[in-house]
């Protein structure tokens, strides 16, 4: 034996300290950005003491990763003396094995545990260090609760925060039970953290007494592909778009199918050095009938290639080179096409809903195991559910209501850092959903914007095709919401009432004068380079209205003092004297 037994020096070890740098280094030597980590997290800790109720909101882009900030948010967290931690994650085992397992491989300690692990243990939290895990739902958050007993003190990550926990039932003076029930968890004394890609609800919804003013922002790292690659306003060119006409037909999925078949075979025969799994995401309506017709339209494709005596064989297997050939012009068709059909049989199709068998799937069905992975969900991989190499996405069918902003925005699975394979990715979806879709983005980064121009509250928008959050969950007590319309900062009228426009004017130039008088406040620069930007040198697009007076409307004396009319100011007769302009711009 050798050595000294030291007891003060192990004690003193086994009290754990600088996680958080640890944390960071690990992911520094795995070459990953750390500047947007630590941005967020010296956020949280500088806000936390500060927000009402100890309640804050960290919104950062979808598929960003969060995870990796969460967890070394959970290290600072513990080093700054906070013992129990609990993460809140959506009512699903898929996303609670792949988080689970995140935390896990970063030798975080103490190491996350889940409620099934503590159910039947008598371990007493008020003593020791905790991090654990619990799905969002009542009867396990209930347990919880009662487990955690007699605890001072609980730190909530709610992941994906604005899904589920919001009160649905505000406007009735009551309490979902979910709601209910992460208050009663963080009790008096406790801290809520809340961590999303959508905030609007939270916001809307006064959820938990979150105030905008004390937000953080997440920022992407510089590898990550968001909105901007996928969404820009002008022609997507960084990746490969493909829009679908009106109606959903069968063969349309067959091809999405085959290009993903090829692509795959591409990257493996031409560019990789070693062979690379990568996923094809079929994302349905979320109806699980769809997810069976998907299923048996990409089986019953997979089948016949894999079947050279198959009646359709040839057909198809000649649709493949002809594909390999479109594509890829410059490379040996052939060789894409043997690599297929070589690999077909290893194909791996997986249906995520809520009667999977996980014992079949294996626990983290996202990870590609196969140059062939195939996964077909509806509403199950629209939330926090993180699929690496993913190549393709092909959206079965369109929408025949509004679309919902936060929904529609957490869809965008395709975000992350895909800067490697970028160019080879496809979106295969419907042209009128693209364009809403797009329409989501556009309106949710405008809104965004307000928050990091520090002009107060966020401004939500929303029109026909596009709702911001459920009507429900808005609060409709304390939320004044404009639709179709943005507002900023007051301005002292009279003090500027010369240099305002006599009549109406036209073009950018206008509003960056107007700009110049009424200040950033009233009339924020990055609006004026949205509206640049898409109207792309058309002056008549955009037109400045003389000024409105509103004191003979009917409106109460607090909507005259903060300018402000429920349902909008700009209507048919202002809209109709231009009918040429997209973007309308009217001091009141």
């Amino acid at each position: 034996m050798t050595g000294t037994f030291d007891l003060d020096k192990i004690k003193e070890k086994a009290k754990l300290g600088n996680r958080y740098q640890k944390q960071l280094n690990r992911l520094a030597a795995e070459g990953i950005q750390t500047a947007c980590i630590e941005q967020a997290v010296d956020g949280v800790i500088e806000s936390l003491p500060k927000a009402k109720k100890a309640s804050i909101v960290v919104y950062g882009e979808p598929q960003s990763g969060k995870t990796e900030m969460m967890i070394c948010l959970t290290a600072r967290l513990l080093d700054e003396g906070k013992r129990v931690i609990v993460h809140l994650l959506n009512d699903s085992v898929d996303l609670l094995s792949q988080n689970l397992k995140r935390f896990k491989i970063s030798t975080l300690a103490p190491a996350p545990r889940t409620l099934s692990e503590i159910a039947n243990t008598d371990f007493d939290f008020s003593k020791q260090e905790s991090v654990l895990f619990c799905k969002k739902n009542a009867l396990d958050l209930e347990k919880l609760i009662a487990k955690l007993k007699g605890v001072e003190s609980v730190v909530v990550i709610d992941d994906e925060a604005d899904y589920a926990t919001p009160n649905a039932k505000v406007n009735k003076g009551q309490q979902t039970p979910i709601n209910k029930a992460i208050a009663d968890l963080i009790g008096e004394n406790g801290f809520y953290i809340g961590v999303t890609a959508t905030p609007a609800r939270l916001n809307l919804n006064n959820t938990l007494q979150n105030d905008a003013e004390y937000w953080v922002q997440f920022p992407p790292h510089d590898k990550y592909t968001g909105q901007e690659v996928f969404f820009p306003l002008e022609k997507p060119n960084a990746y490969n778009l493909t829009l679908l006409p009106v109606g959903h037909d069968p063969q349309q999925a067959i091809d999405a199918l085959l290009r993903f078949l090829v692509r795959s075979a591409h990257l493996n025969t031409d560019v990789n050095k070693g062979e690379k799994n990568y996923s094809f995401l079929v994302h349905t309506s979320g109806k699980k009938d769809d997810h069976e017709q998907d299923r048996v339209t990409i089986e019953s494709a997979i089948s016949v290639l894999s079947d050279t005596e198959h009646a359709e064989f040839d057909k198809l297997i000649q649709r493949v080179f002809q594909l390999a050939g479109e594509l890829y012009p410059a490379h040996d068709s052939g060789k894409i096409t043997e690599y297929v059909v070589e690999n077909i049989s290893r194909v791996s199709v997986i249906v995520l809903n809520s009667q999977r068998d996980r014992k079949a799937a294996g626990d983290n069905p996202t990870e590609p195991t196969s140059p062939f992975t195939i996964i077909i969900g509806g509403n199950i991989v629209s939330r926090g559910v993180t699929f690496p190499n993913l190549l393709a996405m092909y959206f079965t069918r369109n929408v025949a209501h509004r679309l919902q902003q936060d929904t529609y925005i957490q869809r965008a699975r395709m975000f992350g850092a895909r800067g490697a394979y970028l160019k080879h990715f496809e979106l295969t979806i419907p042209q009128a959903l693209y364009a809403n879709w797009q329409k989501c983005f556009v309106f949710h980064r405008l809104a965004l914007e307000t928050i990091k121009g520090n002009l107060g509250s966020p401004v939500w928008l929303s029109d026909s095709s596009v709702a911001v959050a459920s009507p429900q969950s808005i609060d409709k007590a304390t939320v004044i919401f404009d639709k179709g319309e943005m507002s900023f900062q007051l301005f002292d009228f009279n003090a500027v009432a010369d240099a305002l426009p006599k009549t109406a004017q036209f073009g950018v130039a206008a509003l960056q004068a107007l700009r110049k008088t009424v200040g950033n406040g009233a009339l924020p620069e990055f609006l004026l380079k949205f509206i640049e930007r898409v109207t792309n040198g058309n002056d008549q697009l955009v037109v400045l209205h003389t000024p409105g007076n509103i004191s003979k409307q009917k409106l109460s004396d607090k909507e005259k003092d903060n300018v402000q009319r429920r349902q909008g100011f700009i209507g048919n007769s202002q809209l109709n004297s231009h009918p040429g302009a997209a973007h309308h711009v009217r001091i009141y």
